[in-house]
């Protein structure tokens, strides 16, 4: 009995890969990478092409064209949009290896498209949520961090639930980047806006990893030597109690350590609304200050791939 057609037609075009993957004619094999993906989307044969487009984008990377391996990896993710749901451990392999891949292609103007288009996918996923994957966000942040891109690596390990390893960043960026003077300006950043995240329990962990292993701090609880690690120590221990009149003692007995940063009173204010049941501050727009943040940071998502650059500004409207 002979084959069907579209059989035969696949079979062809797969031997005509392979010639050109064997001649190193990168054109050609990238553009019967698209071919197929075509082929095999319409006959919804998406594992056996998740396969290939895996041994071409090995390929491409073993000889170093970056361009073609985002590309590629770009076909991956819209293979994976269209077979999500997975199970939760399926979604972490993938993570794990589009991360792998965003490593080795570098910061490239193409990774930031296909970077965008990662976190899209990974918000429809199990554990995702309108931010996208919280592990996209803490192997971004790694990548970041060893490309010395701090700023970069900060707004996504916000995002992470990575409270360990943000700590150890922030104390890096503290020693090479920053003031000495701003080393509690550093994690109240920081802990104000995981606290306005609802992000209590990674909070808790980023904090006591900063002060912890900073070098100019090394301690485990309070008293500190600057008051305003004080100030966030007895915040994160006041969060869980609800108490508003504690809360409103505890921001005016540290209002001058505060008053540093013009920003902390609105994180302040989002902080009582969420935790302490004050009263919802007039904002400037509708969405308030953290809708804005996500709306910002996914602005053009629907529409085109934004860049990691546009998140960071996003994020940067904050500080």
């Amino acid at each position: 009995m002979s084959e069907p057609k579209s059989v035969r037609g696949v079979s062809r075009i797969v031997k005509k890969l392979d010639s050109a993957l064997e001649a190193q004619n990168y054109y050609e094999a990238h553009q019967i990478y698209r071919s197929i993906y075509y082929r095999f989307c319409a006959q919804k044969n998406y594992e056996e092409l998740l396969g290939l487009l895996k041994k071409g984008i090995q390929y491409f990377i073993d000889y170093g064209q970056k361009t073609i391996v985002a590309d590629l990896t770009s076909l991956v993710v819209d293979v994976l949009e269209k077979t999500t749901p997975r199970e939760e451990q399926d979604h972490v392999e993938w993570i794990k290896r589009l991360g792998a891949i965003l490593k080795e292609i570098g910061p490239i103007v193409e990774r930031e498209a296909l970077l965008a288009k990662i976190i899209k996918w990974s918000s429809s996923v199990n554990t995702g949520g309108k931010l996208g994957h919280p592990m996209v966000h803490k192997v971004v942040g790694q990548i970041m961090w060893l490309e010395n891109n701090l700023e970069q690596a900060k707004h996504h390990f916000l995002l992470s639930k990575d409270g360990e390893g943000f700590a150890q960043m922030l104390i890096q960026m503290s020693i090479t980047k920053a003031y000495r003077g701003e080393i509690d300006l550093i994690i109240a950043q920081v802990i104000l806006q995981q606290l306005c995240l609802k992000e209590e329990p990674t909070a808790q962990q980023t904090f006591k990893t900063y002060t912890k292993l900073h070098p100019k701090i090394l301690a485990e609880q309070p008293p500190y030597s600057l008051p305003l690690l004080n100030f966030l120590a007895f915040l994160l221990k006041l969060a869980k109690s609800g108490k508003l009149e504690s809360f409103k003692t505890l921001c005016d007995l540290y209002k001058r350590s505060t008053d540093r940063d013009p920003s902390y009173e609105k994180y302040l204010q989002k902080i009582g609304t969420l935790y302490f049941g004050a009263p919802v501050p007039q904002q400037r727009s509708h969405h308030g200050l953290f809708g804005d943040l996500v709306n910002q940071f996914f602005q053009g998502l629907d529409d085109e791939p934004s860049s990691s650059t546009n998140a960071s500004s996003a994020v940067n409207d904050l500080d």
